[in-house]
């Protein structure tokens, strides 16, 4: 019985489930998603003009002896199924990249084509941890790199939304 009665209590104090609407809305956090055979943790920004689309730029940047490597990019983000703390979304990015190697520096392109899943848990709703799989080409001077892409949140972004 006195599981009955915690179980109603909880029931009756949960708040209703509402899609996270991220209409002008600035998010501030990381993503590690360039192309490149080393990871290259970026800072990354994410701001949705409206309740459809939101854009997302990401820099990265190591600087290390005989070995640094760089990374800028753009997305285009759409959102196409909004649930109870979930958005679903799919876009492409763009993006340059450079790395180091044997004392030559290689500079060339990043682009993506995705689909991902941005999830908020119930009372951190300012908080967007986010996952994406699609695929992807990376050119770096001469070598041409194809691959599929599947991020999870701690490669994908993690955001605070303001």
């Amino acid at each position: 019985m006195f599981r009955l009665i915690v179980l109603l209590s909880l029931l009756a104090s949960a708040a209703p489930a509402v899609a996270v609407d991220l209409s002008n809305r600035l998010g501030i956090g990381y993503s590690n998603q360039f192309g490149l055979d080393q990871d290259l943790p970026s800072l990354a920004v994410r701001y949705y003009p409206n309740g459809d689309y939101g854009l997302m730029g990401s820099l990265g940047v190591d600087t290390t002896k005989d070995n640094s490597r760089f990374g800028g990019s753009i997305k285009i983000l759409k959102l196409v199924y909004k649930e109870s703390n979930l958005n679903f979304y799919t876009g492409a990015g763009a993006g340059i990249v450079s790395r180091e190697e044997n004392g030559s520096t290689n500079s060339g392109f990043d682009l993506s084509g995705f689909f991902g899943c941005e999830f908020f848990f119930a009372g951190l709703e300012n908080l967007g941890w986010n996952f994406e799989a699609g695929v992807g080409v990376t050119s770096v001077s001469s070598e041409v790199r194809f691959r599929t892409i599947g991020d999870h949140p701690l490669k994908a972004g993690i955001f605070f939304y303001f």
